[in-house]
């Protein structure tokens, strides 16, 4: 798909799409009016208002826009909508948005998108705390995301998988620290840890967690939840931390993980290199969903010299 469908797609709903919402609500609904949501980048993301007999409520629409990902990953509408219903169905206590319905080939709706229909949770995305509850916040994620680990992980037929191939990678050429890379390469085409399986979000970062004051009122996103290890999601979060807050906030926000979820979790470091390894082969980069949410004073140099930092210290971590 080309960036100018990509474009049309996020502002416009087809007539089609419009009825197909009003018959997921339910008798009687109508379409009132769609705004589009900042802070994705592969999907069309809209909050949706709609009437009903019941009253005016809100819900938000996920249209799977970009192609290459469809051709990779077809089924990515019954993916979410299976995370959905799995998140919700244990007892974690993390708020999670409530599936209306989804439609697999984006044939029902007109448009050949496929899409989810959720429920709005509230709340606001917060990437840059103050530093009084700085804190707080790295408590809270690392919180919610022990709780999400507890859901029983075989109501999900969807199974990790990595997504780079160790046996295929290589030194990259925008490093500056090409032996950093190379102990890296060699310690992730080290045979896989035994992991138990987990229910896992598999996308887990500050920008897929909503709040309420210093209290996680949501965790949006599920489109890539499976059963996997643990680990991947901790290290996950916090490459994401790391770049955008440096080493230290990772660190600590792994303490935070460890202490909420006890005996269930063994840290090891072979996840924290396997997240960094499944940026590759890009050079790292300002996230375009952080500056859409309004975080600045970044660059992609500090963003180079945050991953090897981080990178170097999980091997020191490691003995690679």
């Amino acid at each position: 798909m080309n960036a100018d469908t990509i474009y049309n797609a996020r502002l416009l709903l087809s007539p089609e799409r419009k009825r197909w919402i009003e018959r997921a609500v339910g008798v009687g609904a109508v379409f009132r009016d769609a705004v589009p949501l900042k802070g994705g980048i592969s999907s069309a993301v809209h909050l949706v208002g709609v009437t009903s007999p019941a009253g005016e409520d809100d819900y938000v629409l996920r249209r799977f826009v970009n192609r290459e990902w469809l051709r990779v990953a077809p089924d990515l509408a019954a993916h979410e909508a299976s995370a959905l219903r799995a998140a919700a169905s244990g007892t974690s206590g993390v708020p999670v948005p409530t599936l209306v319905a989804f439609d697999e080939t984006g044939e029902d709706g007109g448009d050949g998108l496929p899409s989810v229909l959720m429920t709005r949770l509230p709340g606001t995305v917060v990437l840059m705390p103050p530093a009084d509850v700085f804190d707080d916040w790295l408590r809270g994620l690392a919180e919610a995301l022990a709780r999400i680990h507890t859901i029983e992980p075989y109501a999900h037929r969807w199974r990790y998988f990595s997504y780079n191939d160790a046996a295929a990678m290589q030194v990259p050429g925008w490093s500056p620290q090409p032996e950093l890379w190379e102990r890296a390469i060699a310690y992730a085409r080290e045979p896989m840890p035994e992991y138990v399986e987990r229910f896992i979000h598999h996308d887990y970062h500050p920008a897929n967690v909503l709040w309420d004051g210093v209290a996680v009122s949501g965790v949006v996103d599920w489109v890539n939840a499976c059963v996997g290890p643990a680990g991947i999601d901790v290290g996950h979060c916090r490459i994401n931390l790391a770049l955008l807050h440096g080493g230290d906030a990772a660190d600590r926000f792994l303490n935070c993980y460890t202490a909420s979820a006890g005996n269930a979790f063994v840290y090891d470091p072979y996840w924290d290199v396997l997240s960094v390894m499944n940026l590759m082969p890009d050079a790292p980069t300002v996230y375009a969903g952080w500056t859409e949410l309004g975080v600045s004073g970044l660059t992609d140099a500090l963003m180079l010299e945050r991953l090897e930092y981080h990178l170097n210290a999980i091997l020191e971590r490691a003995g690679r």
